[in-house]
């Protein structure tokens, strides 16, 4: 038992490590060759942030543990929300006041409910994989679009999130080679580690999907949020949970499914999907009414993050 976790910890350590070094050689990669700064921002750093959370589902899928996959991003959606939102606001009062973030509220709705449709017919295949990859590329099209006409203005460099980049082009190939062979690695560890705790405790993959890779998965998230909580950077917090979840859907789950075709357990369908939703739907309402998160709030949100816990086990 002890080694299984251990297996785990060790995955997920490198998980982070492996995807920061690749995010920052791919992003070394597109300024050398002249990219703009918001191209990067809009689709190198977010397909690369979500680098980690994609070889862990798709090594899942493709191991025999399907329900792995699923739980990671249905459990990673809810853990983003109510353990990353709530965590910070008890440091810092949390206000949904950056510029975008009603559009992408609203674009990570949809996201949701059209997710959960394709759950509901307790089957992930390369059709809803299709559907899901291809509403990712019109999302960044339409933030690219409304950037360039200065609608949804970036207020946040994305450098201070993912550090500096190499310049040196042997710095940036070997970031990127090293990203290359260290994730699928870490997300083999990963995934044995997980589904030999999952056989320990004679629970399925799909619960151990839900709570500890999905903590485990939005670790980077919740430092992230509480960094622009103590910097006062409301949009930043808010805006990489609300991109974060929109990202694990479309990208992650969109992928996955076009390479393997993915069985849904009827609890993900009864329990967690609406939890996923209800999730949501209060940070739509947090963002569309600007409800200050502060420590009740967030207290309420971390209390409700428990209790879904103590279902699944």
């Amino acid at each position: 038992m002890l080694f299984s976790f251990l297996i785990l910890a060790v995955g997920v350590a490198l998980l982070f490590f492996a995807g920061d070094i690749f995010v920052r050689g791919a992003v070394g990669l597109a300024e050398s060759i002249g990219v703009s700064p918001l191209i990067i921002g809009l689709t190198v750093v977010a397909f690369g942030t979500s680098a980690p959370e994609l070889f862990t589902s798709i090594q899942a899928a493709l191991s025999g543990a399907p329900g792995l996959a699923i739980g990671n991003v249905v459990g990673s959606n809810i853990a983003n929300i109510l353990l990353v939102l709530g965590l910070p606001a008890l440091l810092m009062p949390l206000r949904a006041d950056g510029p975008g973030m009603r559009r992408n509220l609203i674009a990570m709705l949809a996201a949701t409910a059209i997710f959960m449709v394709m759950l509901g017919s307790g089957h992930l295949g390369r059709l809803d994989g299709t559907i899901l990859f291809a509403g990712l590329c019109a999302f960044i099209a339409w933030q690219i679009r409304d950037a360039r006409n200065g609608s949804a203005p970036p207020d946040h460099d994305f450098h201070d999130d993912i550090g500096q980049a190499p310049r040196n082009r042997k710095k940036v190939l070997g970031f990127l080679i090293g990203g290359a062979i260290g994730l699928p690695v870490a997300a083999q560890l990963t995934v044995a580690g997980a589904t030999r705790i999952a056989e320990s405790f004679g629970v399925s993959d799909t619960a151990i999907g839900l709570t500890v890779v999905a903590i485990g998965t939005s670790l980077p998230e919740l430092a992230t949020s509480f960094t622009a909580a103590l910097k006062r950077q409301n949009s930043v917090a808010l805006g990489n949970i609300v991109g974060s979840n929109i990202f694990n859907i479309a990208c992650i789950m969109g992928i996955t499914t076009l390479i393997a075709p993915i069985p849904v357990e009827p609890r993900v369908v009864s329990i967690d999907m609406w939890v996923m939703l209800a999730a949501a739907v209060i940070l739509a309402i947090i963002g569309f009414a600007r409800i200050p998160v502060g420590k009740m709030v967030g207290g309420a949100m971390l209390a409700g993050f428990a209790g879904y816990v103590a279902t699944i086990f």
